[in-house]
């Protein structure tokens, strides 16, 4: 039996003028109440667009979808963007298919993130 902390992994940095949170592992009903509940505390202290990286995500079910809305939501409260970046395959069909590949802002590699989405509400971004 798996435990939480092994099955998904979150990292966080500040990284060209955005908060990348990195997600590996499974992100699933195991550990998408954890991921959330972490996530949304880095929310709560960002003013930065967030890049959320999953390219580590081997599998994603419904639990997963539920909690990126959840942080999305909780993001647009904030008057904070949401971009999902480097979803494998999978990750990437199961968003398509449940349509939330509308929901989200989708870039293959952090730098072409980071490059799109210039806020152009930073002043040091002009």
């Amino acid at each position: 039996m798996h435990h939480n902390t092994t099955r998904a992994g979150l990292f966080g940095r500040t990284t060209r003028g955005h908060t990348v949170l990195t997600i590996s592992g499974e992100l699933d009903i195991a550990t998408a109440a954890a991921l959330r509940d972490r996530i949304t505390a880095v929310l709560d202290d960002t003013a930065l667009p967030v890049n959320i990286d999953l390219s580590g995500v081997s599998f994603c079910d419904a639990s997963g979808l539920t909690m990126l809305l959840t942080v999305r939501r909780r993001a647009n409260a904030y008057g904070l963007t949401v971009a999902l970046v480097g979803l494998r395959p999978n990750v990437r069909k199961l968003l398509r298919i449940t349509g939330l590949d509308q929901a989200f802002p989708i870039y293959s590699t952090l730098a072409q993130a980071a490059f799109s989405r210039v806020d152009t509400h930073d002043p040091a971004a002009a």
